[in-house]
């Protein structure tokens, strides 16, 4: 109709000139968005020169057809041409702009009109006001304000209204407060303003409190309000308000309206209440593609993610069409489940509906490929993407992070920054576990300055994920520094500190932390548990790991898997390995990880055959293996010297072609050389893709244990070849071997890589040190390490006692024998023997047998040994010595009669005293 309208009005030979058929068809045009129409409409009339055509009420009518239409470039073309403006004209050209959301365009022009004498009106200030409410330019909106006052339009409830939306749209909710108490009149419109305003600054319960004065004033709310509200009622999760709410709606009619029901699925929803979500909006007599959309999220949001997308099926069955807001809210869905299957299926529907272009969708995609383990696709698509923002990259550098590829995720990462987008706090967070993986401390540390510029600390997810990066990375006391610092700390925060400490082997401080935590007020989770009992198992503190128990039970939490599997863990290295047992066979559903645990228990506390049933248990129930397990089982093997045993299981890892993993293969090495087939144990070194340092170490100490010298110290040097770094063990078992050749020379050079390593104060390694200097005939240079040393134990000073007595400086020995004593620490059975040692080399009979005496019962297991033995085989005690049968040991050991030892051994000791002598005579 409007169309032949037009090209009637066009053809005819006599238009008519009165310029009221002229406006009539403009507004037929912006009735029915006609705008080729009312554009060949303007044309003629320009063309025919009408005198109206000038007249400013034609071409404000002229503007106000382009811009509904959609053209605001010609709305302002006829505006710029015009040579009477009215106020009309300049409110309708910011009218334009405000709803194209052109919100400095419109103030902008509202300057202009001030400067070209036009006193605004209500109307000018109801479009206005909300352009600044979108820039939150609240410095403009005071001179506005100032304007209002002036021109005595604060009286206006529209303009009053749209102050006020300001206000709170800027941020400054207390003096949007105060405007909307002052107002004369206030309809719902100014509540429903007030109660969005609250909502939006995250004042929930004020919301929820205006709503209620709303009523008591005796306004009733209408569908905006409600729809303002009900999300108010989610954000709090207050299900009780929310349920109320719904009360009154019901008796208001008011819930056919679709945008209000939806409110109320989504609030159930965000309350938990998922049940009742769904029961309501099976009972919606309409449901658009937001109501469908509500409904998945709330499914997603709630856990039952294939719940969420069986509804996003059950949408398309109805024949209602995804939006991208649906597409980026299933998408999570299916990969949080690992759904690669049904994502790709969604990826195919996003491509009919040509909306892949949208980066929002398109992000959506690449993070469900991500976390569904397919990263190429991922990256594959993010390098389509037509437009990248922040959560794309955020996107791209977790995804990286999370599969282990943290090189890509800091690669991915620099390209970022390269590419001028600002990381966000997720940025941060994903960005920082790459670094704390990768122990790149320098890295992590320029994103803290880049995080400290850009004022992001005070936000708690990047507090925590740099507490946590400089933990990993060894560097503690910054992560302490930074953990004080925080100006509010999670459980997150809490296990991160905790897990620092521990992983950095300050076990106690780990303890400690963990106390501090209860004492804060912070309930410990799932995760404090699984981190702190490993610090318990460490250190071996039972008692400590029994308390904690006893929280765990409190707590509710023994039937999570971890939790259990990290007491099992603890009870077996603290030695009570009964009831490591028995909480295992408590474990409701075993994982792999739990069978590991009572295995690698079982082995540690050397009941070997227990390991192996379980080993064999683990199979029955139809747990698969993994590299831990056979890791676990072969060292029980090795351990036991069974050799039949780990050749089994090597057969069986081959079936399982698992021999790849470094761990396994080491592992493997380790129990051939243990079970003294060091041969096999070189075979397998050497066809290794892999090596690390552990595998190295392996077979250093294997060739050492098997009395290769030459060949232990050969494999240390290739090492050093391969570009391995040693550690403590490394030095432990390689300097045993220069003692044994008296390789002093290279000795020495291994000190110097010692030293160079920061491996001197590692007391394991300083005792190998002061043991080889000794034995190398080098005691002075022995005693000033041991002097040197900021730790001693009893193997320290046994080291030195040793030194002394195979150097034949008896006095210095039972000197420092002494000392030893007075600086608390006791001896055991090897000090004696030392002290025996130096005895028997000073031929020092008398003083030889004075020590003996001093041995007493429960200075160490392998001496109380003995002289219970001998006295359950009746030996008599001889008037001023300790026993008969000791004296006659002592007195050989000091003269070495060898012979002689032997026999005391045959004459009532046993296998197990006899085992104990041979112990004795190594030292002479």
């Amino acid at each position: 109709m409007l169309k032949q309208a037009v090209h009637s009005l066009l053809t005819t030979h006599n238009p008519p000139e009165d310029y009221s058929t002229y406006l009539q068809l403009l507004q037929t045009c912006i009735l029915k968005n006609g705008f080729s129409q009312g554009k060949n409409v303007h044309s003629f009339i320009a063309h025919r020169r009408f005198p109206f055509a000038t007249r400013t009420l034609f071409q404000n009518k002229l503007i106000y057809m382009y811009v509904k239409c959609g053209s605001l470039v010609d709305g302002r073309k006829v505006f710029d041409r015009m040579k009477e403006k009215d106020s009309v004209s300049w409110n309708t050209i910011i009218s334009a702009y405000r709803r194209h959301r052109c919100p400095h365009e419109a103030v902008r022009v509202f300057h202009e009109m001030q400067q070209a004498g036009f006193h605004p009106d209500q109307h000018t200030f109801a479009s206005v006001l909300p352009a600044c409410a979108e820039m939150g330019a609240l410095e403009q909106v005071m001179g506005i304000h100032q304007s209002i006052m002036d021109g005595g339009f604060l009286s206006d409830i529209v303009v009053g209204n749209a102050l006020v939306d300001m206000y709170a749209k800027c941020g400054s909710i207390d003096k949007a407060r105060e405007l909307f108490d002052r107002m004369p009149q206030r309809n719902v419109v100014s509540w429903n303003v007030m109660i969005a305003g609250y909502a939006q600054n995250g004042f929930v319960e004020k919301a929820l409190e205006t709503f209620k004065q709303m009523q008591l004033a005796g306004v009733k709310p209408n569908s905006t309000a409600f729809a303002t509200i009900l999300p108010a009622c989610a954000k709090m999760g207050a299900l009780e308000q929310g349920m109320d709410i719904h009360q009154s709606m019901k008796d208001r009619e008011i819930l056919s309206d679709v945008v209000v029901a939806t409110a109320l699925v989504d609030m159930y929803a965000k309350c938990g209440s998922i049940d009742k979500a769904r029961e309501f909006f099976d009972r919606m007599p309409q449901k658009d593609v937001v109501s469908w959309t509500a409904m998945i999220a709330g499914y997603a949001q709630n856990g039952f993610v294939e719940k969420a997308v069986e509804t996003f099926k059950e949408m398309q069955v109805a024949g209602v069409k995804p939006n991208s807001t649906t597409f980026s809210t299933i998408l999570p869905a299916c990969a949080k489940i690992g759904a690669l299957e049904q994502g790709m299926d969604i990826h195919q529907s996003i491509k009919d509906k040509r909306i892949l272009s949208e980066t929002v969708v398109a992000t959506a995609l690449l993070d469900m490929y991500a976390k569904c383990g397919n990263i190429d696709k991922a990256r594959e698509l993010f390098d389509r993407m037509p437009q990248r923002d922040v959560v794309s990259w955020t996107a791209m550098i977790s995804g990286y992070a999370q599969h282990g590829l943290v090189e890509k995720a800091l690669e991915t990462y620099k390209q970022m920054q390269l590419a001028r987008v600002n990381p966000n706090s997720t940025t941060f967070a994903s960005v920082l576990p790459a670094c704390a993986k990768m122990g790149a401390l320098e890295q992590g540390m320029e994103i803290h300055q880049t995080i400290m510029e850009g004022e992001f600390l005070p936000d708690i997810l990047v507090g925590n994920a740099l507490v946590d990066m400089y933990a990993k990375c060894g560097s503690i006391n910054k992560a302490f520094k930074l953990f004080n610092r925080m100006p509010t700390r999670d459980v997150i925060s809490w296990n991160a500190m905790i897990a620092g400490y521990a992983q950095n082997r300050f076990v106690e401080r780990a303890l400690e932390t963990f106390n501090q935590m209860q004492l804060a007020g912070i309930k410990p989770n799932s995760t404090t548990f699984a981190t702190i009992l490993p610090a318990c198992a460490k250190k071996g503190a039972l008692e400590q790991g029994m308390e904690i128990h006893q929280s765990i039970k409190e707590g509710g939490l023994l039937s999570d898997v971890m939790v259990a599997t990290a007491l099992v863990d603890m009870y077996a290295k603290c030695g009570s390995i009964d009831k490591a047992r028995e909480l295992f066979d408590r474990i409701p559903q075993k994982d792999v990880i739990s069978w590991n645990a009572m295995i690698a228990g079982y082995a540690q506390n050397k009941f070997i055959d227990e390991a192996l049933e379980t080993f064999k248990q683990m199979q029955l129930a139809c747990i698969k293996p993994n590299s831990t397990t056979f890791a676990s089982i072969l060292t029980a093997c090795a351990k036991m010297g069974d050799l039949e045993q780990g050749i089994n299981i090597h057969r069986s890892i081959k079936n399982r072609e698992i021999l790849s993993d470094v761990t396994v293969a080491t592992a493997l090495v380790d129990m051939y050389a243990k079970c003294g087939t060091i041969d096999k144990a070189r075979e397998l070194f050497d066809g290794m893709p892999q090596r690390n340092v552990v595998t190295w170490n392996a077979m250093i100490t294997g060739y050492a244990q098997n009395g290769f010298i030459e060949k232990t110290l050969e494999t240390f040097k290739k090492m050093q070849l391969a570009g391995v770094k040693p550690n403590s063990t490394t030095f432990a078992s390689i300097l045993p071997a220069c003692a044994k050749m008296g390789s002093l020379e290279q000795g020495m050079d291994i000190h110097q890589s010692i030293v160079e390593g920061g491996f001197l104060s590692d007391i394991i390694v300083g005792n190998a040190l002061v043991d080889m200097y000794a034995k190398c005939g080098s005691i002075d240079k022995a005693r000033e390490l041991f002097n040197r040393m900021p730790k001693r134990d009893v193997i320290s000073w046994n080291a030195m006692i040793g030194g002394y007595a195979q150097n034949g400086l008896c006095e210095d020995a039972l000197k420092i024998f002494e000392s030893m004593k007075c600086f608390g620490t006791y001896p055991d059975i090897v000090s004696f023997a030392c002290v025996l040692c130096a005895c028997s080399h000073g031929g020092l009979v008398d003083e030889g047998c004075t020590y003996f005496n001093h041995m007493k019962l429960g200075s160490s297991g392998e001496v109380q040994m003995v002289r219970r033995l001998m006295k359950d085989r009746g030996i008599k005690k001889s008037p001023g010595c300790s026993w008969i049968e000791g004296h006659k040991m002592v007195h050989a050991f000091c003269v070495g009669d060898t012979e002689e030892l032997s026999k005391v051994g045959e004459i009532g000791l046993g296998d197990e005293g006899s085992r104990v002598i041979s112990r004795f005579k190594t030292f002479t």
